[in-house]
């Protein structure tokens, strides 16, 4: 099989690489092409679970799920997991490998090359095409050494680059030609195309400024996207998720922005039903109003436990368990609502004990060794929000290195469907519930009872079934990101025709390289 290849490279991080690799992922397949999406290093704390039980970016399993793929460790050998300002947790073919800071793991850079190659060799000897993220930004010319996550993958591979920017930010024409013209020959070479991202405007009015980059630079603008939200997961930025969304009917769901939160992705199906408005806070005020308190996961639990403290956001959220408020912790947050937290080999934090706030009695202890598996869980039945949810089973992952026991009178959230073992916690009104699941939220028919049981706990009457603003969603998260990846591939390739892509992939020149300036420089 001869595979092509092509890779998406950005003019700095939160461009919109991953979209546009999914959106590529996606026109390809409705093309009946065999396509697989591949990042050789990602540094994100959302993580997914595949069904082999190995971690990889949660980026690279929503472009899987574009291209039609079940997750696979090739489609991102390497992933880096910050634990503190200064160490990551590095995990190779999905499994941990060594907790490193900065300068040992590009000292080590040599090592992960075979593994990167490995992995893309495989993938392309089973697909037709392999789209390739890049990350960050090319042009840190001080990580340029060694690189196999640029340009460096972009001579490994023999991939052609499209180079993207984002417009929204402002500075867009200067950072793509300063990206160029940072790159040696060889390297810019490499860059066959431009996209402009995240456009809101008059493009009558943008155009003269893309004749002019495309005639510095040589370099054809492939097209402009428009800044379009689309409920799909992000790969590590909160940036647009920040502002506060309320009104009638709503639900109000305040997450807690922890210094270290991770896999924040396990909101996204909240975010995309209107019943819920999604919040993420950082004071104590801002729970006021807040119906649903959700402390979310943490990559360092015990630290995240102190700014609880610090901030006051601990006894807030204490007072207002006192008073009735819904609480819910998810694997982090399991943890953190717990009595105790022990560190003993100091994997997260010096700290090697630490309190939790209390509010459910269970206590963790966190293990060298990883668990990270796909899972499914019964609920138990329970009374208050949760009631009427106890037999749904809820599909998702785990990744945690605690072990979490309950007290031996704490009520388990739910069981195993593998084995029946407890899983979970949940007070005794069912006000206060954590889970190690990654996915929660993602099983729509018990989220939608959740809102409505938190919508009956504020004396709101509720029609059947539960709730008439739901009656034309989808049925499952699954149905609306497959509805999300055909609308965004309609507006890309709408933009971009697939024969453009094909041609850029296959070697054929765009006739700006033929202007009477001078040919770009060849590598």
């Amino acid at each position: 099989m001869t595979t092509k290849s092509l890779m998406v490279v950005g003019t700095a991080s939160s461009v919109g690489k991953s979209l546009l690799v999914t959106a590529f992922c996606r026109i390809f397949k409705r093309h009946g092409w065999s396509v697989a999406p591949f990042k050789s290093q990602n540094m994100s704390l959302n993580s997914f679970v595949t069904a082999e039980g190995h971690e990889i970016g949660r980026a690279q399993a929503t472009q899987a799920e574009a291209a039609g793929l079940p997750p696979s460790a090739l489609m991102n050998p390497i992933l880096l997991k910050p634990t503190t300002n200064k160490k990551s947790q590095v995990i190779v073919n999905g499994q941990v490998e060594a907790h490193l800071s900065a300068k040992e793991y590009y000292t080590a850079k040599n090592h992960f090359i075979p593994h990167v190659m490995a992995a893309f060799n495989t993938l392309a000897s089973r697909h037709q095409a392999v789209i390739i993220e890049g990350a960050g930004s090319p042009a840190e010319i001080n990580l340029t050494k060694d690189d196999f996550v640029n340009m460096g993958l972009a001579a490994l591979t023999g991939a052609p680059v499209i180079l993207t920017g984002d417009i929204d930010r402002g500075g867009v024409f200067a950072a793509l030609y300063g990206t160029v013209k940072l790159l040696p020959a060889a390297d810019q070479a490499r860059i066959k195309a431009l996209i402009i991202n995240k456009f809101r405007g008059d493009l009558k009015i943008l155009e003269p400024g893309l004749r002019q980059i495309e005639t510095r630079l040589r370099l054809p603008v492939l097209g402009v996207i428009p800044y379009e939200k689309f409920a799909l997961d992000e790969e590590d930025s909160l940036t647009d998720r920040l502002n506060f969304k309320s009104g009638p009917g709503r639900v109000n769901i305040a997450v807690i922005q922890l210094p270290h939160l991770s896999n924040f992705t396990d909101f996204a199906a909240l975010d995309a039903l209107p019943e819920a408005a999604l919040n993420y806070i950082l004071t104590p005020a801002e729970l006021a109003a807040a119906d649903l308190i959700i402390i979310p996961g943490s990559k360092n639990t015990i630290e995240d436990i102190i700014f609880l403290e610090e901030s006051g956001l601990a006894g807030e959220i204490k007072r207002l368990a006192a008073a009735g408020r819904a609480i819910c912790g998810l694997c982090g947050g399991f943890q953190i609502l717990g009595q105790t937290i022990h560190d003993p080999h100091g994997l997260e934090s010096s700290r090697q004990i630490h309190p939790g706030l209390g509010l459910l009695d269970a206590e963790t202890v966190l293990a060298k060794t990883k668990h990270t598996v796909q899972t499914t869980y019964c609920l138990q039945e329970t009374g208050g929000p949760l009631a009427g949810t106890g037999g749904l089973m809820l599909h998702g992952y785990e990744i945690h290195h605690g072990e979490t026991r309950l007290g031996p009178k704490q009520k388990p959230l739910a069981k195993s469907l593998a084995d029946g073992s407890p899983q979970g916690a949940v007070s005794s009104d069912g006000r206060i519930f954590a889970s190690y699941l990654h996915g929660f939220f993602d099983n729509l028919d018990f989220t939608r009872r959740l809102l409505a049981g938190l919508r009956r706990l504020k004396g709101e009457m509720i029609t059947p079934p539960e709730s008439t603003i739901t009656a034309n969603l989808p049925t499952s998260y699954q149905d609306l990101k497959e509805r999300e990846y055909e609308r965004l591939a309609n507006l890309v390739e709408t933009l971009i025709p697939f024969n453009r892509l094909l041609a850029i992939m296959n070697g054929v020149p765009h006739e700006l390289e033929h202007l009477p300036h001078g040919p770009r420089p060849r590598g």
